[in-house]
Formats: C-alpha cells, sequence, structure tokens
C-alpha cells in the first residue's frame, strides 16, 4: 500500500467542493485498503497509544462552529486485527478503548471513505520529535505489506493567527515560501533537510508556531522508506497550504 500524507482540513472541508473533489478523486485511484491506520496531528499521549477497536465516539475536538459540524458521523469499523499487528511493532504500545476518531482523522476520511466500510484505527503522536516520529514510521513499516493504508494527517502550514481574510485569498509570504520548499524537499527526497526543518526551512516558526500539524509528515516518511513520491493536492485554504503528498 502507499502511505499518505494529508493536510486535513477544518470541519467545513466539507463545505469545499473543491476539496472533497480532490480527496474523493484520490482514495478512487487507490488500491482497496484492507484497513486504515490515521496519525492525527489532534492526539499527542505518551507513549505511543492506540484508539478504539470498538465502536466509540467521535472526538469533535474543536469549538464555536455550527452545530450540525457536532453531529457527523463515521461508523466505520473497528480494526482489531491491525492493533494486534501493532502490538508486535511497537514496543510498550498502549490503548485506549474510549478513543475515538477526531476531527484530523474523520473529516478527510468521511471524503475518501464515505462508506465508512474499512476498518479505522488511530494512533497517537508520542512525541514531537521529527527522528523520533521517523523511526515510528519505519517500525510500521510492514504493516504496508498486509494491506494497510497508512496516513499522516495535519497541515503543511498551520498558523491560526497568520490565516488570511477568505478561503480564496493570496497566501502570505511566509506560507507560500514554506510551502514550496516543503514540495521541493519531499519530493527531492531530502530527510535531513525535512528533519531538521525548524532550521533549514524558510518561516519555520511562522508557518508552523508549533509543529504538531507537520509531524504527522515525519511518520509517514518513515514508513514510506524510499517509495516514489508525488505531490497529489497543493494550493491554499484561508491562506495556509494544503499540499499532501503519496508516497508508493
Amino acid at each position: 500500500m502507499p502511505v499518505l500524507y494529508l493536510s486535513h482540513g477544518a470541519p467545513p472541508l466539507a463545505d469545499d467542493e473543491v476539496w472533497t473533489g480532490e480527496l474523493a478523486a484520490w482514495s478512487a485511484g487507490l488500491p482497496r485498503p484492507a484497513s486504515i491506520l490515521m496519525v492525527s496531528a489532534h492526539w499527542e499521549e505518551a507513549p505511543a497509544s492506540i484508539g478504539a477497536t470498538a465502536p466509540a465516539p467521535l472526538v469533535y475536538d474543536f469549538w464555536g462552529f455550527p452545530q450540525h459540524y457536532y453531529q457527523v458521523r463515521y461508523d466505520a469499523p473497528g480494526a482489531p486485527e491491525l492493533a494486534a499487528q501493532m502490538r508486535g511493532l511497537v514496543p510498550g504500545l498502549h490503548q485506549d478503548e474510549t478513543r475515538g476518531l477526531d476531527h484530523g482523522a474523520y473529516v478527510p476520511l468521511v471524503e475518501m471513505y464515505p462508506g465508512a466500510d474499512v476498518p479505522v484505527l488511530q494512533m497517537s503522536l508520542p512525541t514531537l520529535d521529527p527522528a523520533r516520529l521517523f523511526d515510528l514510521g519505519r517500525s510500521l513499516a510492514p504493516l504496508r505489506d498486509q494491506g494497510v493504508l497508512i496516513v499522516g494527517s495535519g497541515f503543511t502550514t498551520h498558523n491560526l493567527r497568520g490565516m488570511a481574510a477568505g478561503p480564496d485569498a493570496p497566501p502570505p509570504a511566509w506560507s507560500a515560501e514554506f510551502d514550496d520548499w516543503a514540495d521541493r524537499a519531499v519530493l527531492g527526497h531530502d530527510v535531513d533537510a525535512l528533519l531538521d526543518f525548524r532550521d533549514k526551512a524558510p518561516a519555520a516558526r511562522l508557518a508552523h508556531p508549533r509543529t504538531e500539524h507537520f509531524a504527522p509528515l515525519f511518520v509517514a516518511l518513515g514508513a514510506a522508506g524510499e517509495a516514489d513520491r508525488r505531490s497529489v493536492i497543493d494550493g491554499f485554504w484561508f491562506g495556509l497550504a494544503k499540499r499532501s503528498f503519496q508516497f508508493g
């Protein structure tokens, strides 16, 4: 299976016909996964943890949106077999059977697999250290041979205080510069530069005042190894880069 890193958007992503169409077209071109492992920017917990393998409520981890965004359902089956496989790959893996999918997981999945008929398991970010996340991704790589679609779900630039005035407004310079750098570094297999992005990338501290939304990329990079890579989605939303990559 390929490995994905996608910019997941806020709950109003469902109202953006361009973006939802891009995600739907992307998944339509992928092999059908046996199960999906989601690594979202919105769950940080150490040690590495996996969520529910039985039905659990979604985590509506956002505030101030219209009520209908809190009524979204995504009743995908759990993935106990995947959970068992992961226990053999990640030492000390914790499990929280009360933890449902957060919006970094279910928002893109609603668009990519709207039938909610593929088993889904979510894993936490146990750290924000790029090298440690890369190593974690490498430990997960064998899952690809078992039909598991590994998805890192973040945002290529993420500075909510610096967002543009509207969804189609031109991006601020810091967002455009970081996005261009990230695209060239990923497609150029420059893993060393990416792991050191806080010092190597232009405007890194403006693009990511806190780095949790870039962190899932490192899990994806580790799981992908030397696989071919391409940028599948680009452009901006409220000035934030929605660039997304496929590895393999």
